[in-house]
């Protein structure tokens, strides 16, 4: 697994990002809720949809936590819309970090150079945009979403 530049207790890197209904999302304009970042590879393969009808699922009792989950990857907007569509996504905002290319995933250090994909990793962000908790997984592994649940209800 690997260890990022980014620890626990330093600020979190601003972006914008369109999500999959082609809005602008950012990091700056969710401050005074908790923002999990959940990074998958790519759309259309089996692990990264698990992961995101996880967050899907998990949607309102995160909510009841003020937490925001954001599926985060490489795509375009226009296959995270279509994938989110075929998934049912309605509430979750899949956001798409296709130009320049990988370049939040980047900042987050979980770009794979040689795959020109993002990792697969959790990270949690507090409400004054600090990271609060970060989870590196393996490729095929699947994002426990209970594990983030058990944090989120005991912080």
């Amino acid at each position: 697994m690997k260890n990022l530049k980014l620890k626990v207790g330093d600020k979190a890197p601003d972006f914008t990002l369109k999500n999959q209904l082609n809005k602008d999302i950012s990091l700056s304009s969710l401050k005074g809720k908790k923002v999990l970042l959940s990074f998958h590879p790519l759309a259309w393969t089996s692990v990264c949809a698990i992961q995101m009808k996880a967050l899907e699922l998990k949607h309102d009792a995160l909510e009841k936590l003020n937490t925001v989950a954001l599926g985060v990857s490489v795509d375009s907007v226009f296959s995270k819309q279509e994938w989110a569509r075929s998934l049912c996504i309605e509430k979750t905002d899949l956001v798409a970090d296709f130009w320049p290319h990988g370049d939040m995933v980047k900042k987050y250090d979980l770009f794979i150079e040689d795959a020109g994909i993002s990792g697969r990793a959790n990270i949690l962000i507090d409400e004054q945009g600090n990271i609060e908790w970060i989870k590196v997984y393996e490729i095929p592994e699947i994002p426990d979403i209970e594990e983030v649940m058990r944090h989120l209800k005991k912080a």
